[in-house]
């Protein structure tokens, strides 16, 4: 990473150098990397709480309407949570290649 640590006998500095372009380039791919890791998450969350939607239903705890309005409402939040994490990649992506 090219830290260079220093030691004066009472505190240790860490000397970080300048961001290069090539650098920024790629923590922004880590970024993306990261917001779909994310994004997969919050899909692998729906999809559990779908199926214990549905197993609820075959036991008798559930209507079919009430399912259906259960997996719109889970869909409507997994869409919000899908969207924070690109607004925020993005607003990470801007202020990373900010010079």
């Amino acid at each position: 990473m090219g830290i260079n640590p220093s030691n004066d006998g009472r505190t240790i500095r860490l000397n970080f150098p300048a961001l290069t372009e090539e650098r920024r380039r790629e923590l922004v791919k880590d970024i993306h990397k990261y917001a779909e890791e994310a994004k997969v998450a919050v899909r692998s969350i729906r999809r559990d709480t779908i199926d214990k939607y549905k197993v609820l239903k075959k036991d008798g705890g559930m209507t079919e309407d009430d399912l259906k309005d259960a997996e719109k409402e889970i869909q409507d939040l997994t869409d919000k949570f899908c969207k924070e994490v690109d607004t925020l990649s993005a607003k990470k992506e801007k202020e990373i290649m900010d010079i």
